[in-house]
């Protein structure tokens, strides 16, 4: 059986199936919602950043008019997160507030007024307690505890690892040239447009149905079960379409867990939904990260060695944390070839809200501490940064020295293009002063290969059903947040049965409807639900082919799928329309449905921690931007963006793009003035009015160049899009700043002032550099030794089948070394701090 005539929609640009919905306001998010003798909750929450609960006292609340219900900790006292090890976060805090913002009291009101004088009238005593707000006190302080549980060896140290990937003092040995440098990157939050929203109805039957604006409902699912101590089988989870996520509503919350508890004790439906400035205390942002790289590298720019220490401000809670710990160091070898590599990394509790998973999840802070240095090496060396990156760059099918396996790889075509594209070996260092360029590389995953917490099922599950009509049903736990992953969903099961994207109907997150998946995070759902849907609809595609068959008589290898039509290759007008086939099919074999699993093959390797980095297939990319420095003002304004992204193959193009600039928008915002600042215990700027972002005002043109590299286990070829676009810009912005003004912003965001303080050190005779100087000491833990995989530089497979298998590509590896190659170094390394 052929499709014949190649892919009619995979690939292509066309028109996503909720556009619709959501361009004409028919969509109904959370916030739209409103039940019958629907009731309105309200957080209380604590004025202080670290204070013990002396006294609570909610009698006067109520006692008002309209108010149904008041909860405290006492009535939700079991602990929860989205992580197995990360089980410390209350509903509404028992005994101790630990952040600005965080809740102790929730009412139900008949409205959102009376709900509100309800929190204010609520009687709380505290006792302060000494507030922890920096990486420096965190890392100092040695008498007070933000949480009552850590790794050591002093108190708020949340996570404390350290590994060594080969022998790194020979890599260092080897090196013709060492270089240190410490870099910083402020903590930023993901404004969404919409807020967190959640509504609670508990029905008759004492059966809980929960409606959120949730990246993970399968993960909310669980934490109302355990939270509540209610079967899961009597709980009922609806994602609401997302009006903006970026991971910020990836884990389960406060107000989903009130909402449901007000609830139950009401017996009417509860809506709460956070007001903006509560949505910043919610956070779950980008860790506040500082960073010690030390990197040797042979007179051709090849690295020898690097050696990496991370201290990331997590905030009060656990939330993501320990996997975005191990982040910070994990996929720094998937773009450079590292024959030796050390990690260490810390995450420390501080008095704020927690820190979570941002668009890059734990990857972009590294990142642009890598790729500043990577520029500064090529300038310590003679080498212009396109030369130092392709002299480093991984290739397809080989293992890192961190036990990661890549599959496909078009890091080099991408460069090559995107420097191609902007000019940029004719531009750097030539143009005017005020004027530059700079170059960056990343790599993000196509979903996590483990799932969050411990099992050996599915991450994704797939349903379709077709009726005798002709009709197409697919159901998926998985929810859109605006990637496209209903598009996705629709465009793959269309494509294989002949379909128009369009015509497929669609089921999503609804734990009652639809079959498990784990949610919208790490980029996991087109490949992931993807393969899923890809194995359900060829499953469809095999019955409906084989009733169209016996009734034409023809082999199924002689028939042909497509425009609406089963038909024989050899005489198109022989044939059957697609619902005459559901119809045959469905009398040859009853009900007409199929499903389809996905899990990723088993890729951890042989430590701990390492299951925190691996990937069915990894994208590239490759960034230039071009920016204009006002010397007198120290603004910096992008001119226009090159950016170039090996997504494996497009499954929507049109949405592949859209994916592209929008991380290069969020991208922007993080590199020139988004941050997540604190002053004496207070958040500074809890307000859309003062949290600076981009608006289409700054942002500068972006050429987008897609690289099509097949991956052999993606669906049709396609690896992620939606998060690893964001991660060079920002780096390519800080070198921009460089070759314009000829000043190091060593840190991020790279605003005004700091340019003009580099700009006057640089006048006064100075480095005309901003940024940390120096990291905490600290003590980590002995390095767990790892000894590299067996050929790990090694190309171990090439040529494998593509379009829309997923073959498993095999773990084992030809045998070999890495390469040694020893030089002579020119100077004795610094010292470690």
């Amino acid at each position: 059986m052929t499709a014949g005539g190649g892919p009619r929609f995979i690939g292509r640009p066309w028109a996503r199936v909720d556009g619709p919905g959501k361009t004409t306001g028919e969509a109904r998010y959370a916030d739209d919602l409103v039940l019958p003798r629907m009731l309105y909750g309200k957080l209380l929450r604590s004025h202080l950043p670290h204070a013990r609960i002396v006294r609570l006292d909610t009698s006067r609340a109520r006692a008002l008019p309209g108010v149904h219900a008041v909860i405290t900790g006492r009535d939700l006292p079991v602990r929860f997160g989205i992580m197995p090890t990360s089980q410390d976060e209350e509903a509404l805090c028992l005994e101790k507030v630990r952040y600005v913002g965080d809740p102790i009291a929730a009412v139900a009101a008949l409205d959102e007024e009376t709900a509100e004088r309800a929190c204010e009238a609520i009687e709380v005593e505290y006792e302060p307690l000494a507030p922890v707000m920096s990486i420096e006190e965190a890392v100092a302080e040695t008498s007070v505890r933000v949480q009552e549980h850590g790794d050591g060896p002093v108190p708020n140290v949340h996570k404390n690892v350290s590994l060594e990937f080969g022998d790194v003092a020979q890599g260092f040995a080897q090196a013709d040239h060492i270089r240190e440098d410490v870099f910083f990157f402020q903590g930023n939050t993901h404004l969404p447009m919409e807020q967190h929203s959640a509504v609670a109805q508990y029905d008759a039957a004492g059966r809980l149905t929960l409606w959120t604006s949730s990246q993970t409902p399968h993960y909310v699912h669980r934490a109302l079960a355990k939270v509540l101590g209610l079967p899961m089988s009597r709980i009922r989870v609806i994602a609401t379409p997302v009006g903006g996520g970026f991971g910020g509503k990836s884990d389960p919350f406060s107000h989903e867990l009130c909402a449901a508890k007000l609830a139950v004790a009401t017996g009417r439906p509860v809506k709460i939904t956070l007001t903006r400035e509560e949505v910043f205390y919610a956070h779950r942002g980008r860790h506040p990260v500082l960073m010690w790289l030390r990197t040797g590298v042979r007179r051709d720019g090849r690295i020898t060695a690097c050696h990496i220490k991370t201290f990331l401000d997590g905030g009060a809670y656990g939330s993501y944390g320990i996997a975005t710990t191990y982040y910070t160091g994990a996929l720094q070898t998937v773009t450079y070839k590292i024959p030796a590599y050390k990690f260490e990394g810390t995450r420390l509790w501080t008095n704020k809200p927690p820190c979570g998973p941002k668009r890059g999840h734990g990857t972009p802070q590294p990142r642009f501490a890598i790729e500043a240095q990577m520029d500064k090496l090529a300038e310590d060396l003679g080498l212009d940064p396109v030369a130092i990156r392709l002299a480093n760059a991984t290739e397809p099918f080989t293992r890192t020295v961190n036990h990661l396996r890549i599959t496909s790889n078009g890091l080099r075509e991408c460069i090559e293009r995107v420097a191609e594209a902007s000019g940029f070996r004719a531009k750097h260092r030539r143009l005017p002063f005020g004027r530059g360029v700079g170059l960056a590389v990343s790599t993000y995953l196509s979903g996590a290969g483990l799932p969050i917490y411990w099992n050996d099922m599915p991450h994704s599950e797939v349903q379709i059903r077709v009726d005798r009509g002709g009709g197409v049903l697919v159901s998926c736990g998985a929810i859109d947040i605006g990637q496209g992953s209903d598009s996705v969903l629709a465009g793959i099961v269309a494509e294989v049965l002949g379909l128009a994207p369009s015509e497929i109907g669609l089921v999503t997150a609804d734990t009652d409807l639809t079959p498990i998946d784990l949610g919208s995070y790490s980029s996991r759902v087109t490949f992931m639900a993807g393969n899923a849907a890809l194995e359900a609809a060829r499953k469809m595609r095999e019955l409906l082919v084989a009733a169209a068959s016996a009734h034409l008589e023809v082999e199924p290898d002689g028939l042909v799928v497509g425009d609406h039509r089963i038909h024989a290759a050899a005489q198109p007008e022989r044939g059957v329309t697609f619902p005459e086939a559901a119809a045959l099919a469905e009398a040859r074999f009853g009900t007409l449905v199929t499903v389809g699993s996905y899990r990723p093959p088993r890729l951890a390797g042989p430590y701990k921690g390492s299951g925190v980095g691996p990937s069915p297939a990894y994208s590239f990319s490759a960034a230039v931007v071009e920016v204009a420095v006002d010397p007198a003002t120290g603004e910096v304004r992008p001119q226009r963006v090159w950016i170039a992204h090996d997504i494996g193959r497009a499954i929507n193009e049109t949405l592949v793009i859209g994916q592209i600039e929008g991380s290069v928008y969020m991208a922007l915002g993080e590199a020139l003035m988004e941050e997540q600042v604190f002053r004496k215990g207070l958040h500074k700027i809890p307000s859309m009015l003062e949290y600076k972002s981009p608006t289409f005002l700054e942002m500068p043109p972006v050429e987008t160049i897609l690289v099509v590299t097949d991956d052999p286990e993606g669906p049709f070829g396609a690896k992620e899009a939606g998060q690893g676009p964001l991660l060079p810009v920002i780096p390519a912005v800080a070198n921009a700043v460089y070759d314009a003004v000829g000043v190091r912003i060593d840190e991020v965001p790279i605003t005004p002032d700091k340019v003009l303080a580099a700009l006057d050190q640089a006048a006064r005779g100075g480095v005309g550099r901003v940024g940390p100087r120096r990291v905490p000491p600290f003590r980590f833990r002995d390095p767990i030794k790892v000894e590299p995989p067996a050929g790990w530089s090694v190309p171990w497979r090439r040529g494998l089948p593509v379009a829309g298998g997923a073959p498993g590509l095999p773990d084992d590896l030809p045998t070999g070394t890495a390469p040694s190659d020893a030089r002579p170094r020119d100077r004795e390394a610094p010292e470690e701090p």
